[in-house]
């Protein structure tokens, strides 16, 4: 079967042409035309190691090679259209996301091999054929915990280099909690300095500067990823507020939080003191010169310790402040109970689909990012003998994280309101970046499809098939993934542990 029909997520249109498939040798240039560089060096930098081949990256049309064109036009930025013929290779977009997008799927129509980090033997092959892609969903996101287990900038530059590939194009970082702080704040520099000093099990933590961030956020766009970081208020504050005993009611320290379990929700800052809304603006504020991406994302959850007038006002006094520093606001579904405008986004993480307030937000016009806990928490264990992860939304396997429409989760919930969907993956359990892995594959190709592919090539038998043929890729990548027992993976490959 041509590997162009087990290309995940799904395109919107995919024709093999097995008579039409191209060699990559050693006389292939990677041709970058009208503003694709960047692109085209990416290109190169997936194909040499596993080649050896030079692949040069020209500006100069010549014939056997991989062309990329930024063609400009109407389309959509983020679509794409490739083509696969003997004499060559044709990729062509509206823009360079489109053509990043349609890299990843180029990627797909090669040997498993080629994402190996080492010199092979070949041949490397592309499908021939034609596909027109354009995603769903503008937000394709996966959220990454880097609070109660602390995760290194080099393996959160992984986990993008992963996730990029099946054309996830937001990483959101939970960036602060109860169990610890983890970006510098330099006018309130005890957030890391003693906030940021543990984890969950006592371990000894970590935070990022504000350089690392920036670089980090630097790394992610250069794969049109936009990160989007969240510091959870006006509740999960423990480490602020051991840090700054100020943001207390009693002006009493708390001691450092480094428990898991059901212990959600109580902690609180002082909704009746001024120091605390001084506090939030100069957090937001370097925050946000950070970003360049258009969010902050503020939290908002189970704030069970704070009364419920003081977290209206509380919401309702912050949402200008960020405004104030020129981004949008995105909070938790708990959000909406508060006075807010339209232009605040809600993500979406409950278990049931009757949630009229939600419903009602989004008729009224408030955007919705899609993470029900049922089917698309990474941190739930696929089956009971998963050996880490919850179950409180229950055991979340393959076919579960795939078989949900994002239109039709939330009752009442209009089409035009869904900005897109997202997989959090929480990580009180996950202690090692191995575990990351883990957790988030395969079923994160599973939730990317659904923020990418339309919803008529939504099929379970067909995605299962399509997914099998990723087994050996993640495996060539060294990909610790979860070998589920309902995907008839091509190469069985032992479990990693």
């Amino acid at each position: 079967m041509s590997r162009m029909l087990t290309v995940v997520p799904a395109p919107v249109s995919a024709q093999p042409r097995p008579d039409a498939d191209f060699e990559v040798d050693a006389s292939t240039a990677i041709v970058a035309v009208d503003g694709a560089g960047p692109v085209a060096e990416y290109l190169a930098g997936i194909l040499r190691p596993a080649t050896g081949y030079a692949l040069p990256v020209v500006a100069d049309s010549r014939p056997g090679s991989i062309t990329l064109t930024i063609d400009g036009g109407d389309g959509d930025p983020a679509g794409y259209r490739l083509d696969v013929e003997r004499t060559g290779v044709a990729l062509r977009a509206a823009g360079a996301a489109g053509l990043f997008a349609g890299v990843q799927t180029l990627r797909q129509l090669l040997p498993p091999a080629i994402e190996a980090a080492a010199r092979g033997s070949g041949p490397w092959t592309v499908a021939g054929g034609h596909v027109a892609d354009r995603p769903r969903y503008a937000h394709r996101g996966v959220m990454l915990d880097v609070v109660r287990h602390f995760f290194t900038i080099a393996e959160v530059r992984r986990f993008i280099d992963l996730v990029a590939q099946y054309k996830v194009n937001v990483l959101h970082l939970h960036l602060s909690d109860d169990q610890a702080w983890r970006l510098e704040i330099r006018r309130w520099p005890r957030l890391t300095g003693h906030g940021g000093s543990t984890q969950v099990g006592g371990g000894p933590g970590g935070f990022y500067t504000q350089e690392q961030f920036r670089d980090l956020v630097a790394y992610a766009a250069s794969r049109h990823i936009t990160v989007i970081p969240e510091l959870d208020v006006p509740g999960h504050t423990t480490a602020a507020l051991a840090s700054y005993p100020e943001l207390t009611c009693d002006g009493v320290e708390p001691p450092l939080f480094t428990a898991i379990g059901n212990a959600t929700g109580f902690s609180s800052l002082c909704t009746d003191k001024e120091v605390t809304y001084r506090f939030v603006d100069e957090v937001f504020a370097e925050v946000a010169a950070l970003t360049p991406g258009g969010f902050l994302h503020i939290g908002t959850d189970e704030t069970h310790a704070t009364p419920e007038e003081g977290y209206l006002r509380f919401v309702e006094r912050v949402l200008p402040l960020v405004g104030r520093h020129g981004k949008t606001v995105i909070g938790w579904q708990e959000v909406l109970r508060a006075a807010v405008p339209p232009s605040v986004v809600a993500q979406y993480w409950g278990r049931g689909t009757d949630d009229a307030t939600v419903a009602a937000a989004a008729a009224r016009g408030n955007p919705v990012i899609l993470s029900p806990s049922k089917s698309a928490y990474l941190d739930m264990k696929y089956t009971e003998e998963t050996p880490i992860g919850f179950k409180w939304a229950g055991y979340v396997d393959v076919d579960k994280a795939y078989g949900w429409d994002p239109e039709t989760v939330v009752e009442g919930l209009p089409p035009s309101a869904v900005l897109g969907v997202e997989a959090p993956l929480w990580t009180e359990t996950v202690e090692r970046f191995d575990q990351v892995e883990y957790m988030t594959f395969p079923r994160l190709p599973a939730i990317a499809e659904l923020g990418w592919s339309p919803r008529s090539t939504h099929d379970w038998p067909d995605f299962r098939r399509r997914l099998a043929a990723h087994g050996p890729r993640l495996a060539v990548q060294g990909v610790n993934f979860h070998r589920s027992a309902l995907i008839p993976w091509e190469e069985q490959i032992p479990w990693e542990g």
